[in-house]
């Protein structure tokens, strides 16, 4: 089975010159689809960094990374978008559009998916919406909603489209524990029924029980999968 994600031999830094300060060395990872893999390490370890290489937010600098088959190393704007709309995205910070409501924020990333009809936009939002547990909340905008009630909106916007990878970077960090557990529940059904590849960054030990695999990292390498 082809891994979802490859990691091979990854450097990366940040700066130039003598202000260069390297944050990734020699990582290697490799995930399978349907398997959800967690990440720990202390802040600055790197984590976040891998994170977004892998969702092609940065460029890959040293070493290989292949997602989805696609090598991303040199690859083109126009691959990599269409890498990134297969990817589902859960930041810390939730990041959504002040001006649309919850129904509004999921269905934007609906829009990045010609092959899904524009007729199932809105029962397939709302039907994501109810399964974080705000099915009153759809049409409210994010100033209506806590913090927890619009990071679950961010996490419903990433699992609508049923995305082939999740990568999450502290999910659960604004949650309570029970919502912290709704929303795991959620990623690890996504996991077993669709063969989604789930990379989680996390400091919640309530939730490492979900991972098949938890990978530390320290000092910008891996210590040990």
């Amino acid at each position: 089975m082809e891994p979802t994600v490859a990691v091979c031999n990854v450097n990366h830094a940040f700066g130039q010159g003598i202000l260069r300060k390297p944050v990734l060395s020699d990582v290697n990872l490799d995930i399978y689809p349907g398997e959800i893999v967690i990440l720990t390490g202390p802040s600055g370890s790197g984590k976040t960094t891998l994170l977004s290489l892998i969702g092609g937010l940065r460029s890959v600098q040293e070493g290989n990374l292949k997602v989805l088959g696609k090598e991303l190393r040199g690859i083109s704007k126009g691959q990599l978008t269409k890498v990134r709309n297969k990817i589902g995205f859960i930041f810390q910070h939730h990041n959504l559009l002040k001006c649309l409501t919850a129904y509004g924020n999921v269905r934007m990333s609906l829009k990045l998916h010609q092959e899904i009809p524009k007729q199932q936009y809105r029962q397939r939002a709302v039907a994501t919406l109810q399964a974080v547990g705000l099915s009153d909340k759809v049409d409210c905008y994010p100033a209506n909603l806590s913090g927890g009630q619009q990071q679950r909106v961010a996490i419903a916007r990433a699992l609508v489209a049923q995305p082939r990878l999740l990568l999450a970077d502290e999910p659960t960090a604004s949650l309570d524990s029970k919502t912290g557990r709704d929303v795991v529940d959620i990623i690890q059904r996504l996991a077993k029924e669709e063969g989604c590849s789930v990379l989680l960054v996390t400091h919640d030990n309530r939730i490492l029980d979900i991972a098949d695999r938890i990978v530390h990292m320290e000092d910008g390498r891996i210590q040990r999968h």
